[in-house]
């Protein structure tokens, strides 16, 4: 009977250390296959600077503070072309002449026929003044007894006469003066002169073509387009809900997609008093921002699309976080010491596109979830700070 129960007691014992055998297998099975807590990225609550922007609609473009595009405003042959595209001109500078031989002749005749005028003035004042003086012996020898009454009067006659014709003659002057600036006047509406320094964009024509001017309400290319490129400043359309935020003199960050990767300060120069109402597009206002720092190094071309951020509100040394942490409903989640992860609602107050003002809710130094994509990551589950276990592992 002893044997019997010997033989028991050993098989009971080797059945219980098989048994703890299998558990151990299991459990070093399940802790080396068991999901990985999943790894997060934290940041902190801190104190800085939030501020409230807006932001164009669409591209905005960079344009030049002066430019014209040049036409004559008389149709005609183009006799001079005097600039070449890309070249730099000052203002008053020639840049194009049409055909004008009949127009330069009209004013040299205009000249001769001024100083034909002359000439006959000066030759019939000389007469004016010689008649005066006849007029002025004759009343003398008159008083003595010389000449009759009739023969005094016809010197003083002729003397008004004289004087008339000299009136007459100067008066031919002015009226030859006149011819001449006339004349001048059709000569200048043939010639195309820059209004300001510049550089010549484009031209329209060539030597021997025929150049028209536009007609009304039929847009026709201009024979020159000058840009004053030493002063360049961004045009963009704004939404007219946040119209109202914007005012001159405004802070403003404007950014090039022909410049990556640069931030160019700048300042609000002007806010149209209209809104633009396109077909088939949000209405707008047009805002102009001037550049503080233009680029220096980079060539800053007029044309290049641009956007603008223009900061309206600023608040400083307030708590903030990425806007990105924050989830539907204004909630966020913390990170507490042992992983576990809490949801929290927060009053919110300024924001933009990356920090948004925290009023309630949270405290300086608070750690919440910015990697909130990833799977698992919800209130109440466990998981690792990313930067920490990367730590350890150095």
């Amino acid at each position: 009977m002893t044997i019997v129960r010997q033989t028991q007691h050993k098989t009971w014992t080797r059945y219980l250390l098989w048994l703890a055998i299998l558990v151990f297998l299991a459990g070093a099975i399940w802790y080396y296959t068991r999901p990985a807590l999943p790894r997060v990225q934290l940041v902190k609550v801190e104190r800085g600077i939030v501020e409230a922007t807006v932001s164009n609609t669409r591209a905005g473009t960079v344009k030049a503070c002066h430019r014209a595009k040049l036409s004559a405003p008389s149709g005609g042959q183009i006799a001079r072309l005097l600039v070449k595209k890309g070249e730099r001109v000052k203002a008053g500078q020639v840049l194009l002449e049409l055909w004008n031989d009949d127009l330069a002749a009209q004013a040299r005749l205009a000249q001769e026929q001024r100083n034909m005028a002359l000439t006959q003035a000066r030759q019939a004042c000389v007469q004016a003044d010689l008649a005066e003086k006849e007029a002025v012996r004759a009343q003398q020898l008159q008083v003595r007894g010389f000449i009759s009454n009739e023969g005094l009067e016809q010197k003083t006659a002729a003397a008004k006469v004289a004087r008339g014709g000299c009136v007459a003659a100067r008066s031919q002057i002015d009226q030859s003066q006149s011819r001449i600036a006339a004349a001048r006047a059709g000569l200048d509406r043939l010639v195309l002169k820059a209004p300001f320094d510049g550089i010549v964009a484009d031209i329209s024509g060539e030597l021997g073509e025929y150049a028209t001017p536009s007609p009304p309400g039929i847009p026709t290319p201009p024979a020159i387009d000058l840009i004053d490129d030493r002063c360049l400043f961004v045009s963009a359309p704004i939404d007219e809900v946040d119209a109202a935020h914007i005012k001159a003199g405004q802070t403003a960050r404007i950014t090039l997609d022909a410049i990556r990767g640069k931030t160019f300060a700048g300042r609000v120069k002007r806010v149209a008093p209209y809104v633009l109402e396109l077909e088939k597009q949000a209405r707008t206002v047009e805002v102009e921002v001037d550049f503080i720092e233009p680029p220096t190094t980079e060539n800053l071309l007029a044309g290049y699309s641009a956007d603008v951020e223009i900061v309206h509100t600023t608040h400083q040394n307030v708590l903030r976080i990425p806007t990105q942490t924050l989830l539907e409903g204004r909630r966020v989640l913390v990170y507490k010491p042992d992983g576990l992860l809490v949801e929290r609602t927060v009053t919110t107050g300024l924001a933009n596109w990356e920090q948004t003002e925290i009023t309630a809710g949270l405290v300086e130094g608070d750690q919440i979830v910015l990697s909130l994509d990833q799977t698992g990551v919800t209130a109440g589950a466990k998981v690792v700070d990313r930067d920490a276990s990367r730590q350890s592992r150095k």
